[in-house]
């Protein structure tokens, strides 16, 4: 079972909406039975996320004001893969120091997902970072926006998984990412997990063809 390449022509596309994150377009791609479909598009620059865990499996979480659902929402550090050149674990290591002042000595991918297949071409790599260390925000960084007052919080691995069963907590990142660490603890295979520089064939296809 596994995700398949698969590229129906595309005869037309028109730019609807660019934006500064995302882009909206209008596309017609032609099916293999030979029908025109009209789909419109977001294109996206792609994401990381880290679950970060410490010793005492206790994950760190942030609560960030999202304005599209009017909530404030429990979720994992996590950032746009949008400066040039930066490799997705970099962004990664960068997007943890800056929202949570952590560094981690070990670094594994947990899961790579879309978020919203249906409607986006953002693609998702979810990190597990143990080894953590308190570290300065890098130089040059301020907070701004949702995340002056986000703040940072330690909560009990258990009590994270009882408020997803309970569906208390929203976050897709959030969600997916504990319950692939949970699973890799009770299947003994978080030794397992790929490093985190190992390859990303969906990041390598989106931003390098």
């Amino acid at each position: 079972m596994i995700d398949q390449v698969e590229d129906w022509t595309r005869v037309a596309s028109r730019v609807i909406h660019r934006g500064k994150i995302v882009t909206l377009r209008e596309d017609d791609v032609t099916s293999p039975s030979g029908e025109v479909l009209t789909r419109e598009l977001i294109a996206h620059q792609g994401s990381v996320a880290v679950l970060a865990v410490d010793a005492g499996d206790r994950v760190a979480v942030v609560h960030q004001y999202r304005a599209a659902f009017g909530m404030r929402l429990v979720e994992l550090p996590a950032g746009l893969l949008d400066v040039a050149g930066e490799p997705p674990l970099a962004a990664a290591q960068r997007e943890l120091a800056e929202e949570a002042g952590l560094a981690a000595d070990d670094w594994r991918v947990l899961v790579d997902f879309c978020p919203s297949p249906g409607i986006s071409d953002e693609i998702a790599r979810i990190y597990l970072a143990r080894g953590l260390s308190p570290v300065p925000r890098p130089a040059g960084f301020a907070l701004h926006g949702e995340e002056v007052d986000m703040g940072l919080t330690w909560l009990p691995l258990g009590d994270v998984l009882a408020s997803i069963r309970a569906g208390q907590v929203h976050n897709g990142a959030l969600v997916l990412g504990v319950t692939a660490y949970a699973l890799a603890l009770a299947d003994a295979t978080i030794d397992l997990l790929p490093p985190g520089d190992a390859p990303w064939s969906q990041y390598e296809l989106k931003h390098h063809g």
